[in-house]
């Protein structure tokens, strides 16, 4: 690898904590090499094409995966445990993927948008009866996606406190290593009893018809593959997409023009859920392969042994692909965006996802037309410490 010309692109500019790190930029189109806060070098690739090419090629490891790289201390040399699907690859991680497909195609994901409907329903009714301001995120945007992915996978929603403070932590960049560890051996145990349980007597969600649906390819899942599987889904399914909806509505409030349109046109929820998606980037530190031989990505040659980065929120906001890309237009065409990855690892929740956020965008806008945040701008807190971006509260009102 060539001499390291800087370190990788951590920092917002704190007058524009919507838009990417500017280090992205000042990197350039060529796949700099740089030094990770893990302690290691890697080449961040920032073209759209580039990222696509990377995450497609299987000749890219991701056991560094998902952003390892911005983890100081991090191993990147740690053997990948069974089950964790995120830093798996090959047969392993086809094996369990095609397991899991099911339990996420459009129609099975579609099947429970009413539900999902009523959810965020019952959210504004209560906010409508509390007593103003009310943190969005905590009393609308996190319970909404915990409870869906609760109820997917057989989980009590009397135990989301405990998980939602767990994942807080797991998702976390330069903390106390020693509360990350107790965090991830406490939601491990607490998976362990679900997982154990529902062996014994299965159960018709998710992980029930999971425990059946490996049993029947004749290589049943192993207790720790249940437990890495549940963990993953639960953390993921739910941090993400309530910070998608906190800091998308946070997006909207800044951009009054595009707000009034989806209040005006909800049928163009969709498009507008592609464009915050593209336009935001939560996963906003990129994507950590390694390479396990030789492989050309556009003009440069990864040399086997290297890391590198797929900066997605640098690809999302590519001039040649989304024209005029800092500007968010909810009527663009955004479904090239890589906010959900690409290739093999590509996020097996996007479709539900997708449904939350439209259900979202289609009640949470026209039902509270005067919506507005209840402290100065300037006052909003980030999470710029962790892998998955957004807000830490977000205090709101209405007329």
């Amino acid at each position: 690898m060539t001499a390291t010309r800087g370190a990788f692109p951590v920092d917002r500019d704190p007058a524009r904590p919507l838009d990417p790190a500017p280090g992205y930029r000042e990197l350039g189109e060529r796949a700099a090499p740089v030094s990770c806060p893990m302690g290691v070098e890697a080449r961040v690739f920032t073209r759209h094409s580039d990222i696509r090419a990377a995450l497609a090629d299987r000749r890219l490891s991701s056991r560094g995966a998902p952003s390892n790289h911005v983890v100081p201390g991090a191993d990147p040399d740690e053997p990948v445990s069974p089950g964790v699907l995120l830093r798996l690859d090959g047969p392993e991680h086809a094996r369990l993927r095609k397991l899991l497909i099911p339990e996420f195609t459009v129609r099975r994901i579609e099947a429970l948008r009413p539900a999902i409907a009523r959810l965020v329903d019952e959210h504004i009714d209560a906010m409508l009866a509390s007593t103003e301001p009310v943190d969005l995120y905590r009393n609308f945007a996190l319970p909404i996606p915990s409870l869906v992915i609760c109820e997917l996978l057989g989980v009590p929603y009397a135990d989301r406190d405990s998980f939602q403070h767990q994942s807080t932590l797991l998702v976390g960049v330069g903390g106390d290593p020693g509360a990350t560890a107790v965090a991830a051996m406490e939601v491990q145990q607490f998976m362990a009893q679900l997982v154990l349980s529902k062996m014994e007597r299965p159960t018709d969600d998710l992980l029930g018809r999971l425990i059946r649906r490996a049993a029947e390819t004749g290589q049943p899942l192993t207790v720790e593959e249940l437990v890495s599987l549940g963990v993953t889904l639960l953390v993921a399914g739910h941090e993400t997409t309530a910070n998608m909806i906190a800091l998308s509505t946070l997006a909207l409030l800044r951009s009054p023009d595009q707000l009034a349109a989806l209040r005006s046109d909800p049928a163009i929820a969709p498009s507008a859920a592609e464009e915050l998606l593209r336009y935001l980037s939560i996963v906003h530190f990129g994507l950590f392969r390694y390479a396990t031989e030789d492989v050309e990505i556009g003009d440069e040659t990864v040399r086997a042994g290297e890391w590198l980065v797929a900066a997605l929120s640098a690809g999302n906001r590519e001039e040649s692909v989304f024209p005029d890309p800092d500007r968010l237009d909810l009527t663009r065409n955004a479904r090239a965006h890589l906010a959900f990855g690409h290739g093999v690892h590509q996020c097996l929740g996007q479709q539900l996802a997708r449904v939350e956020l439209q259900e979202v965008f289609t009640r949470l806008y026209s039902r509270l037309p005067g919506l507005r945040l209840a402290v100065p701008f300037e006052e909003i807190r980030f999470k710029h410490d962790a892998l998955v971006y957004g807000v830490r509260s977000l205090p709101a009102a209405w007329d």
